[in-house]
């Protein structure tokens, strides 16, 4: 651990989460900056910008949200709706893999922003999404117990529906603020998103049972409020190190900081994978999927990574069954 007021330079801020606890206030938070990891994921895709930046600010609460878990597997973040974007998907793994995509109907979107390349509007939620659901899942592999909690997309912002399954899932007093930009600079489109978390602890946790209920819901709300004065620039500005932010909100609480954990764009897509799927569909299905040559095409939609299969790769696949043994 170390002190709010050490240094930390700037350059080692992003992709990364910096945790941290208000002693004085019975309070644990985070702060997520995410910015190379979503430029690699997001300018691969070509989206619209009014899909890409729900889906940034997905990606950061995905981010936000799973490292408040301790689990050892995979974090999912899924948000459906009939609305223009259909489908946001972002994931996390416990090594630091992070992933996202979007699927959108660009007529819908058309009809609801007008001509351009707009930006998703202030309370983008409900023009956006439409009637759907947010849904958290975390997988640990085989053997285990797969978890998933789902609540309806409730408010203007993603943070509001997150505020909506802490209230309705987990009974857990908890503050979120989101924000994400694209700049435009000579080199490219430049990606920033932040995401600063703040959740009531346990009494037991927070050495603080002494303390009564009216105080506890006092400090709560101290905390909140702290929380929510960080402006957008402060979030999202490069030149600003997170400890430096923290101290800003937090420095008459005597913040503690953490050790940080770092991210990556990483898709976890392989050939091997895509076997396994093909291994599960009957050869004579697989016509919808062949392209122009004869190949049957399969395109990752995390990654965007082609493969393609002719009729020997088909071979060397449908020869065993699934479970290795003889194809009948």
């Amino acid at each position: 651990m170390r002190s709010a007021s050490e240094g930390l330079p700037s350059d080692e801020d992003w992709d990364r989460v910096l945790p941290f606890q208000l002693d004085a206030l019975g309070v644990r938070g985070r702060l997520v900056r995410l910015g190379p990891a979503l430029d690699a994921i997001i300018e691969r895709h070509g989206y619209p910008l009014a899909v890409a930046r729900p889906l940034a600010e997905a990606m950061v609460l995905c981010v936000a949200l799973a490292t408040s878990l301790k689990y050892d597997g995979i974090f999912t973040l899924q948000i459906s709706g009939d609305g223009p974007i259909r489908l946001l998907v972002t994931d996390l793994t416990t090594d630091g893999a992070l992933r996202g995509y979007a699927q959108f109907d660009s007529w819908k979107l058309a009809v609801a922003l007008g001509t351009g390349n707009q930006d998703a509007p202030d309370g983008y939620v409900p023009k956006l999404f439409g009637q759907g659901r947010l849904a958290f899942t975390v997988d640990q592999g085989q053997n285990t117990q797969r978890y998933q909690g789902v609540v309806p997309l409730e408010g203007p912002t993603l943070a509001d529906c997150a505020h909506t399954y802490f209230r309705q899932s987990e009974q857990l007093p908890t503050g979120i603020k989101i924000v994400a930009r694209r700049d435009e600079t000579t080199e490219g489109n430049r990606w920033r998103a932040s995401a600063l978390v703040v959740q009531q602890m346990p009494e037991f946790d927070a050495g603080r049972i002494d303390v009564d209920q009216d105080q506890r819901e006092d400090d709560w709300r101290k905390a909140v409020i702290l929380m929510a004065s960080a402006t957008d620039k402060e979030m999202l500005d490069p030149a600003l190190p997170g400890k430096t932010l923290l101290f800003r909100l937090f420095h008459a609480e005597g913040a503690r900081l953490f050790e940080r954990r770092a991210f990556q764009a990483r898709c976890r897509c392989s050939r091997e994978r895509i076997d396994g799927v093909l291994k599960s569909i009957k050869r004579e299905e697989l016509t919808d999927l062949r392209d122009p040559q004869g190949l049957v095409a399969v395109t990752c939609e995390f990654c965007s990574t082609q493969y393609a299969y002719g009729e020997a790769d088909l071979d060397r696949i449908y020869e065993t069954g699934a479970g290795g043994s003889p194809a009948p």
